[in-house]
């Protein structure tokens, strides 16, 4: 298997819009992303795929800590890059982005994004993705990116073949 990030390739650390923030997401992050995510489960259930129970109701912060701390160290490793989307002042998470190596044929990257459910009204779902496909297809080395259960339904990706 292709390396997922090749050796020439700088990650890009994050971008910013005049609605929010994208970047490296840390584990200083985690009191943040923790209260998106507690309150947002029923919305956020499935975002990892249909079989997916993330995040369940007893979720604790010591957890999301761990998570997050994992998900620091996959960035720093480039296995795969985990970006926390804020608002311009820091002060409160607005959802993820996660940038994963594909495990199927025909793409590159898996990406999967979720917004917390109070700024679904504000339309931040659609931005979000709006800007992160134009961003990946702008700034990173991808030639193609799947957002499974987005531009490709969760059945068709999981009937794509593997590597």
């Amino acid at each position: 298997m292709k390396k997922f990030v090749p050796k020439s390739v700088h990650i890009p650390t994050g971008m910013e819009t005049i609605d929010f923030r994208i970047r490296i997401l840390t584990i200083k992050d985690a009191r943040n992303d923790y209260e998106a995510v507690m309150s947002s489960i029923d919305h956020l259930k499935g975002v990892f795929g249909p079989d997916s129970t993330w995040p369940s109701a007893d979720l604790t912060l010591e957890q999301d800590l761990i998570d997050i701390g994992w998900h620091q160290k996959e960035s720093q490793s480039g296995s795969s890059i985990a970006y926390t989307v804020i608002t311009l002042d820091e002060t409160s998470c607005l959802g993820c982005v996660y940038v994963y190596p594909s495990e199927k044929v025909y793409y590159d990257a898996r990406v999967i994004l979720w917004v917390r459910e109070s700024e679904l009204k504000k339309g931040l779902d659609e931005k979000l993705y709006a800007t992160v496909k134009k961003w990946l297809s702008e700034e990173w080395w991808f030639s193609s990116v799947a957002f499974p259960g987005r531009s490709i339904s969760w059945q068709e990706w999981e009937s794509l073949p593997n590597r």
